[in-house]
Formats: C-alpha cells, sequence, structure tokens
C-alpha cells in the first residue's frame, strides 16, 4: 500500500463516522484542504446498473447553479449565421470546415466542442482525436443542436455532463475548495437530483449504492445513505 503523507493522514483524522450528510461532509472537506492550489471537490457514485446493457446506460448533463469554478474553452463546429450565433454568445473558437481540419492535425485547445446537427458528418473523422478525450459531441449531452446560444450559455454557467463508467460508477468535478459551503452543498444536491432523474427503467433494486465527496488531494468522506434515497 502507498505510504500517505502526513497532511493527509492529518485530514483523514476529521473522518470520525462511516457516514455523513451533505453539509457535515462539505464542512470537514473545507477543513481538511491542504494543497497551495484551489482544488476540485468531487463526487463518486457507486450505481446498481450493468453498464455493459444499453437499456442500463446512465448518462446526461446537469447545470450546476454556482458552476465549477473552471473556465470553460468551447469550440463551436458551425457554419454560417450559426458560427456567428456562436461567438455572440461567447464561445471561445466557432467555425467548419477550417476548424475541423485544425483539430484534425492535432489542435485540442478546449474543453467542449459543440456543433450543429449540419456538420457531423466532417465532424466524424474526428472520432480518434476527440473520443478518446470525451469531446466527441452527441445529441444525448446537448452538444449537437442547432441551438447553439443555449447551448454555450449553459455549458458557460456550470454545464457538466455525466456518465457511468464501465465500473458502474459515476466520476465527477462539483465545484472548488474555495466555493462556500452553501454553494457546494447546493452544487451537489442538484447533481444528485440529476443522477436520480437520469435513472433508466430496466435498473432494478437499489440504484445508488454509494456516494463519497473528496477534494483532489484529501481523503473520501462517504454519504449517508438516507440522503441518496431523498
Amino acid at each position: 500500500m502507498a505510504k500517505r503523507g502526513k497532511l493527509y493522514v492529518k485530514a483523514r483524522e476529521l473522518r470520525t463516522k462511516p457516514e455523513y450528510n451533505l453539509e457535515e461532509a462539505v464542512k470537514l472537506l473545507k477543513q481538511g484542504k491542504y494543497a497551495k492550489f484551489d482544488e476540485s471537490v468531487d463526487v463518486a457514485m457507486r450505481l446498481g446498473v450493468n453498464p455493459k446493457q444499453s437499456d442500463q446506460m446512465v448518462r446526461g448533463t446537469v447545470v450546476l447553479p454556482h458552476g465549477i469554478g473552471k473556465t470553460v474553452r468551447i469550440c463551436v463546429l458551425a457554419t454560417g449565421e450559426k458560427a456567428k450565433e456562436a461567438e455572440a454568445a461567447g464561445a471561445d473558437f466557432a467555425g467548419g470546415d477550417e476548424l475541423i481540419e485544425k483539430i484534425a492535425g492535432g489542435w485540442i485547445d478546449f474543453d467542449v466542442v459543440i456543433a450543429t446537427p449540419d456538420i457531423m458528418r466532417g465532424v466524424g473523422k474526428l472520432g480518434r482525436i476527440l473520443g478518446t478525450k470525451g469531446l466527441m459531441p452527441n445529441p444525448k449531452s446537448g452538444t449537437v443542436t442547432f441551438d447553439i446560444k443555449k447551448a454555450v450559455e449553459e455549458t458557460k454557467a456550470g454545464k457538466v455532463e455525466f456518465r457511468v463508467d464501465k465500473t458502474s460508477i459515476i466520476h465527477s468535478t462539483v465545484g472548488k475548495a474555495s466555493f462556500d459551503e452553501a454553494k457546494l452543498v447546493d452544487n451537489v444536491r442538484v447533481f444528485l437530483q440529476a443522477v436520480q432523474h437520469a435513472r433508466p427503467a430496466a435498473a432494478k433494486g437499489k440504484y445508488i449504492r454509494s456516494m463519497s465527496l473528496s477534494t483532489t488531494m484529501g481523503p473520501s468522506f462517504k454519504i449517508a445513505e438516507d440522503v441518496l434515497e431523498k
């Protein structure tokens, strides 16, 4: 087992019981932060689904009320008026074939890609580049749409995408350690509700098996089961 540093061990001493409500967990996370940078606050949720079955895949998006504390660079692949609409809405980059070719050449200086449906045929060849980094536009995540203005504004406001991985776990960032406790609790609660609403009809038994909160460098705090069932 890897040896933990003294600061981590000291932060872990704050964990005095098996599970916590959201307010308690957030308070302890902030008390235990020790890194010199503004750590992210992350959530990990283990679900009672089998992601190998297509009818049990859990995926969605949610706009967190207080954002995630990160400036998101948005690249919009569109032409004509839609490209202009993207720029007006606050997209960092907007264009058609010229941007597609630039990305094909290895340029990936952005965090989110949004595209209009009519350009997706050209975007398809970027699968190997964008797909491996989780940046490929997808209608289910709202990143393939003609409503470019809404997509850009929601992303800038704190929209995050979640998706269960092959081990039935959802990982996501829900804020920064520097956020006020109330804002972090709001973000976590809204994220939890979004995952609850995304429950597939084919999922049987207990849906959310467990949930933990942690900072980038700190220990995790397990959330009480009664919170997950609300």
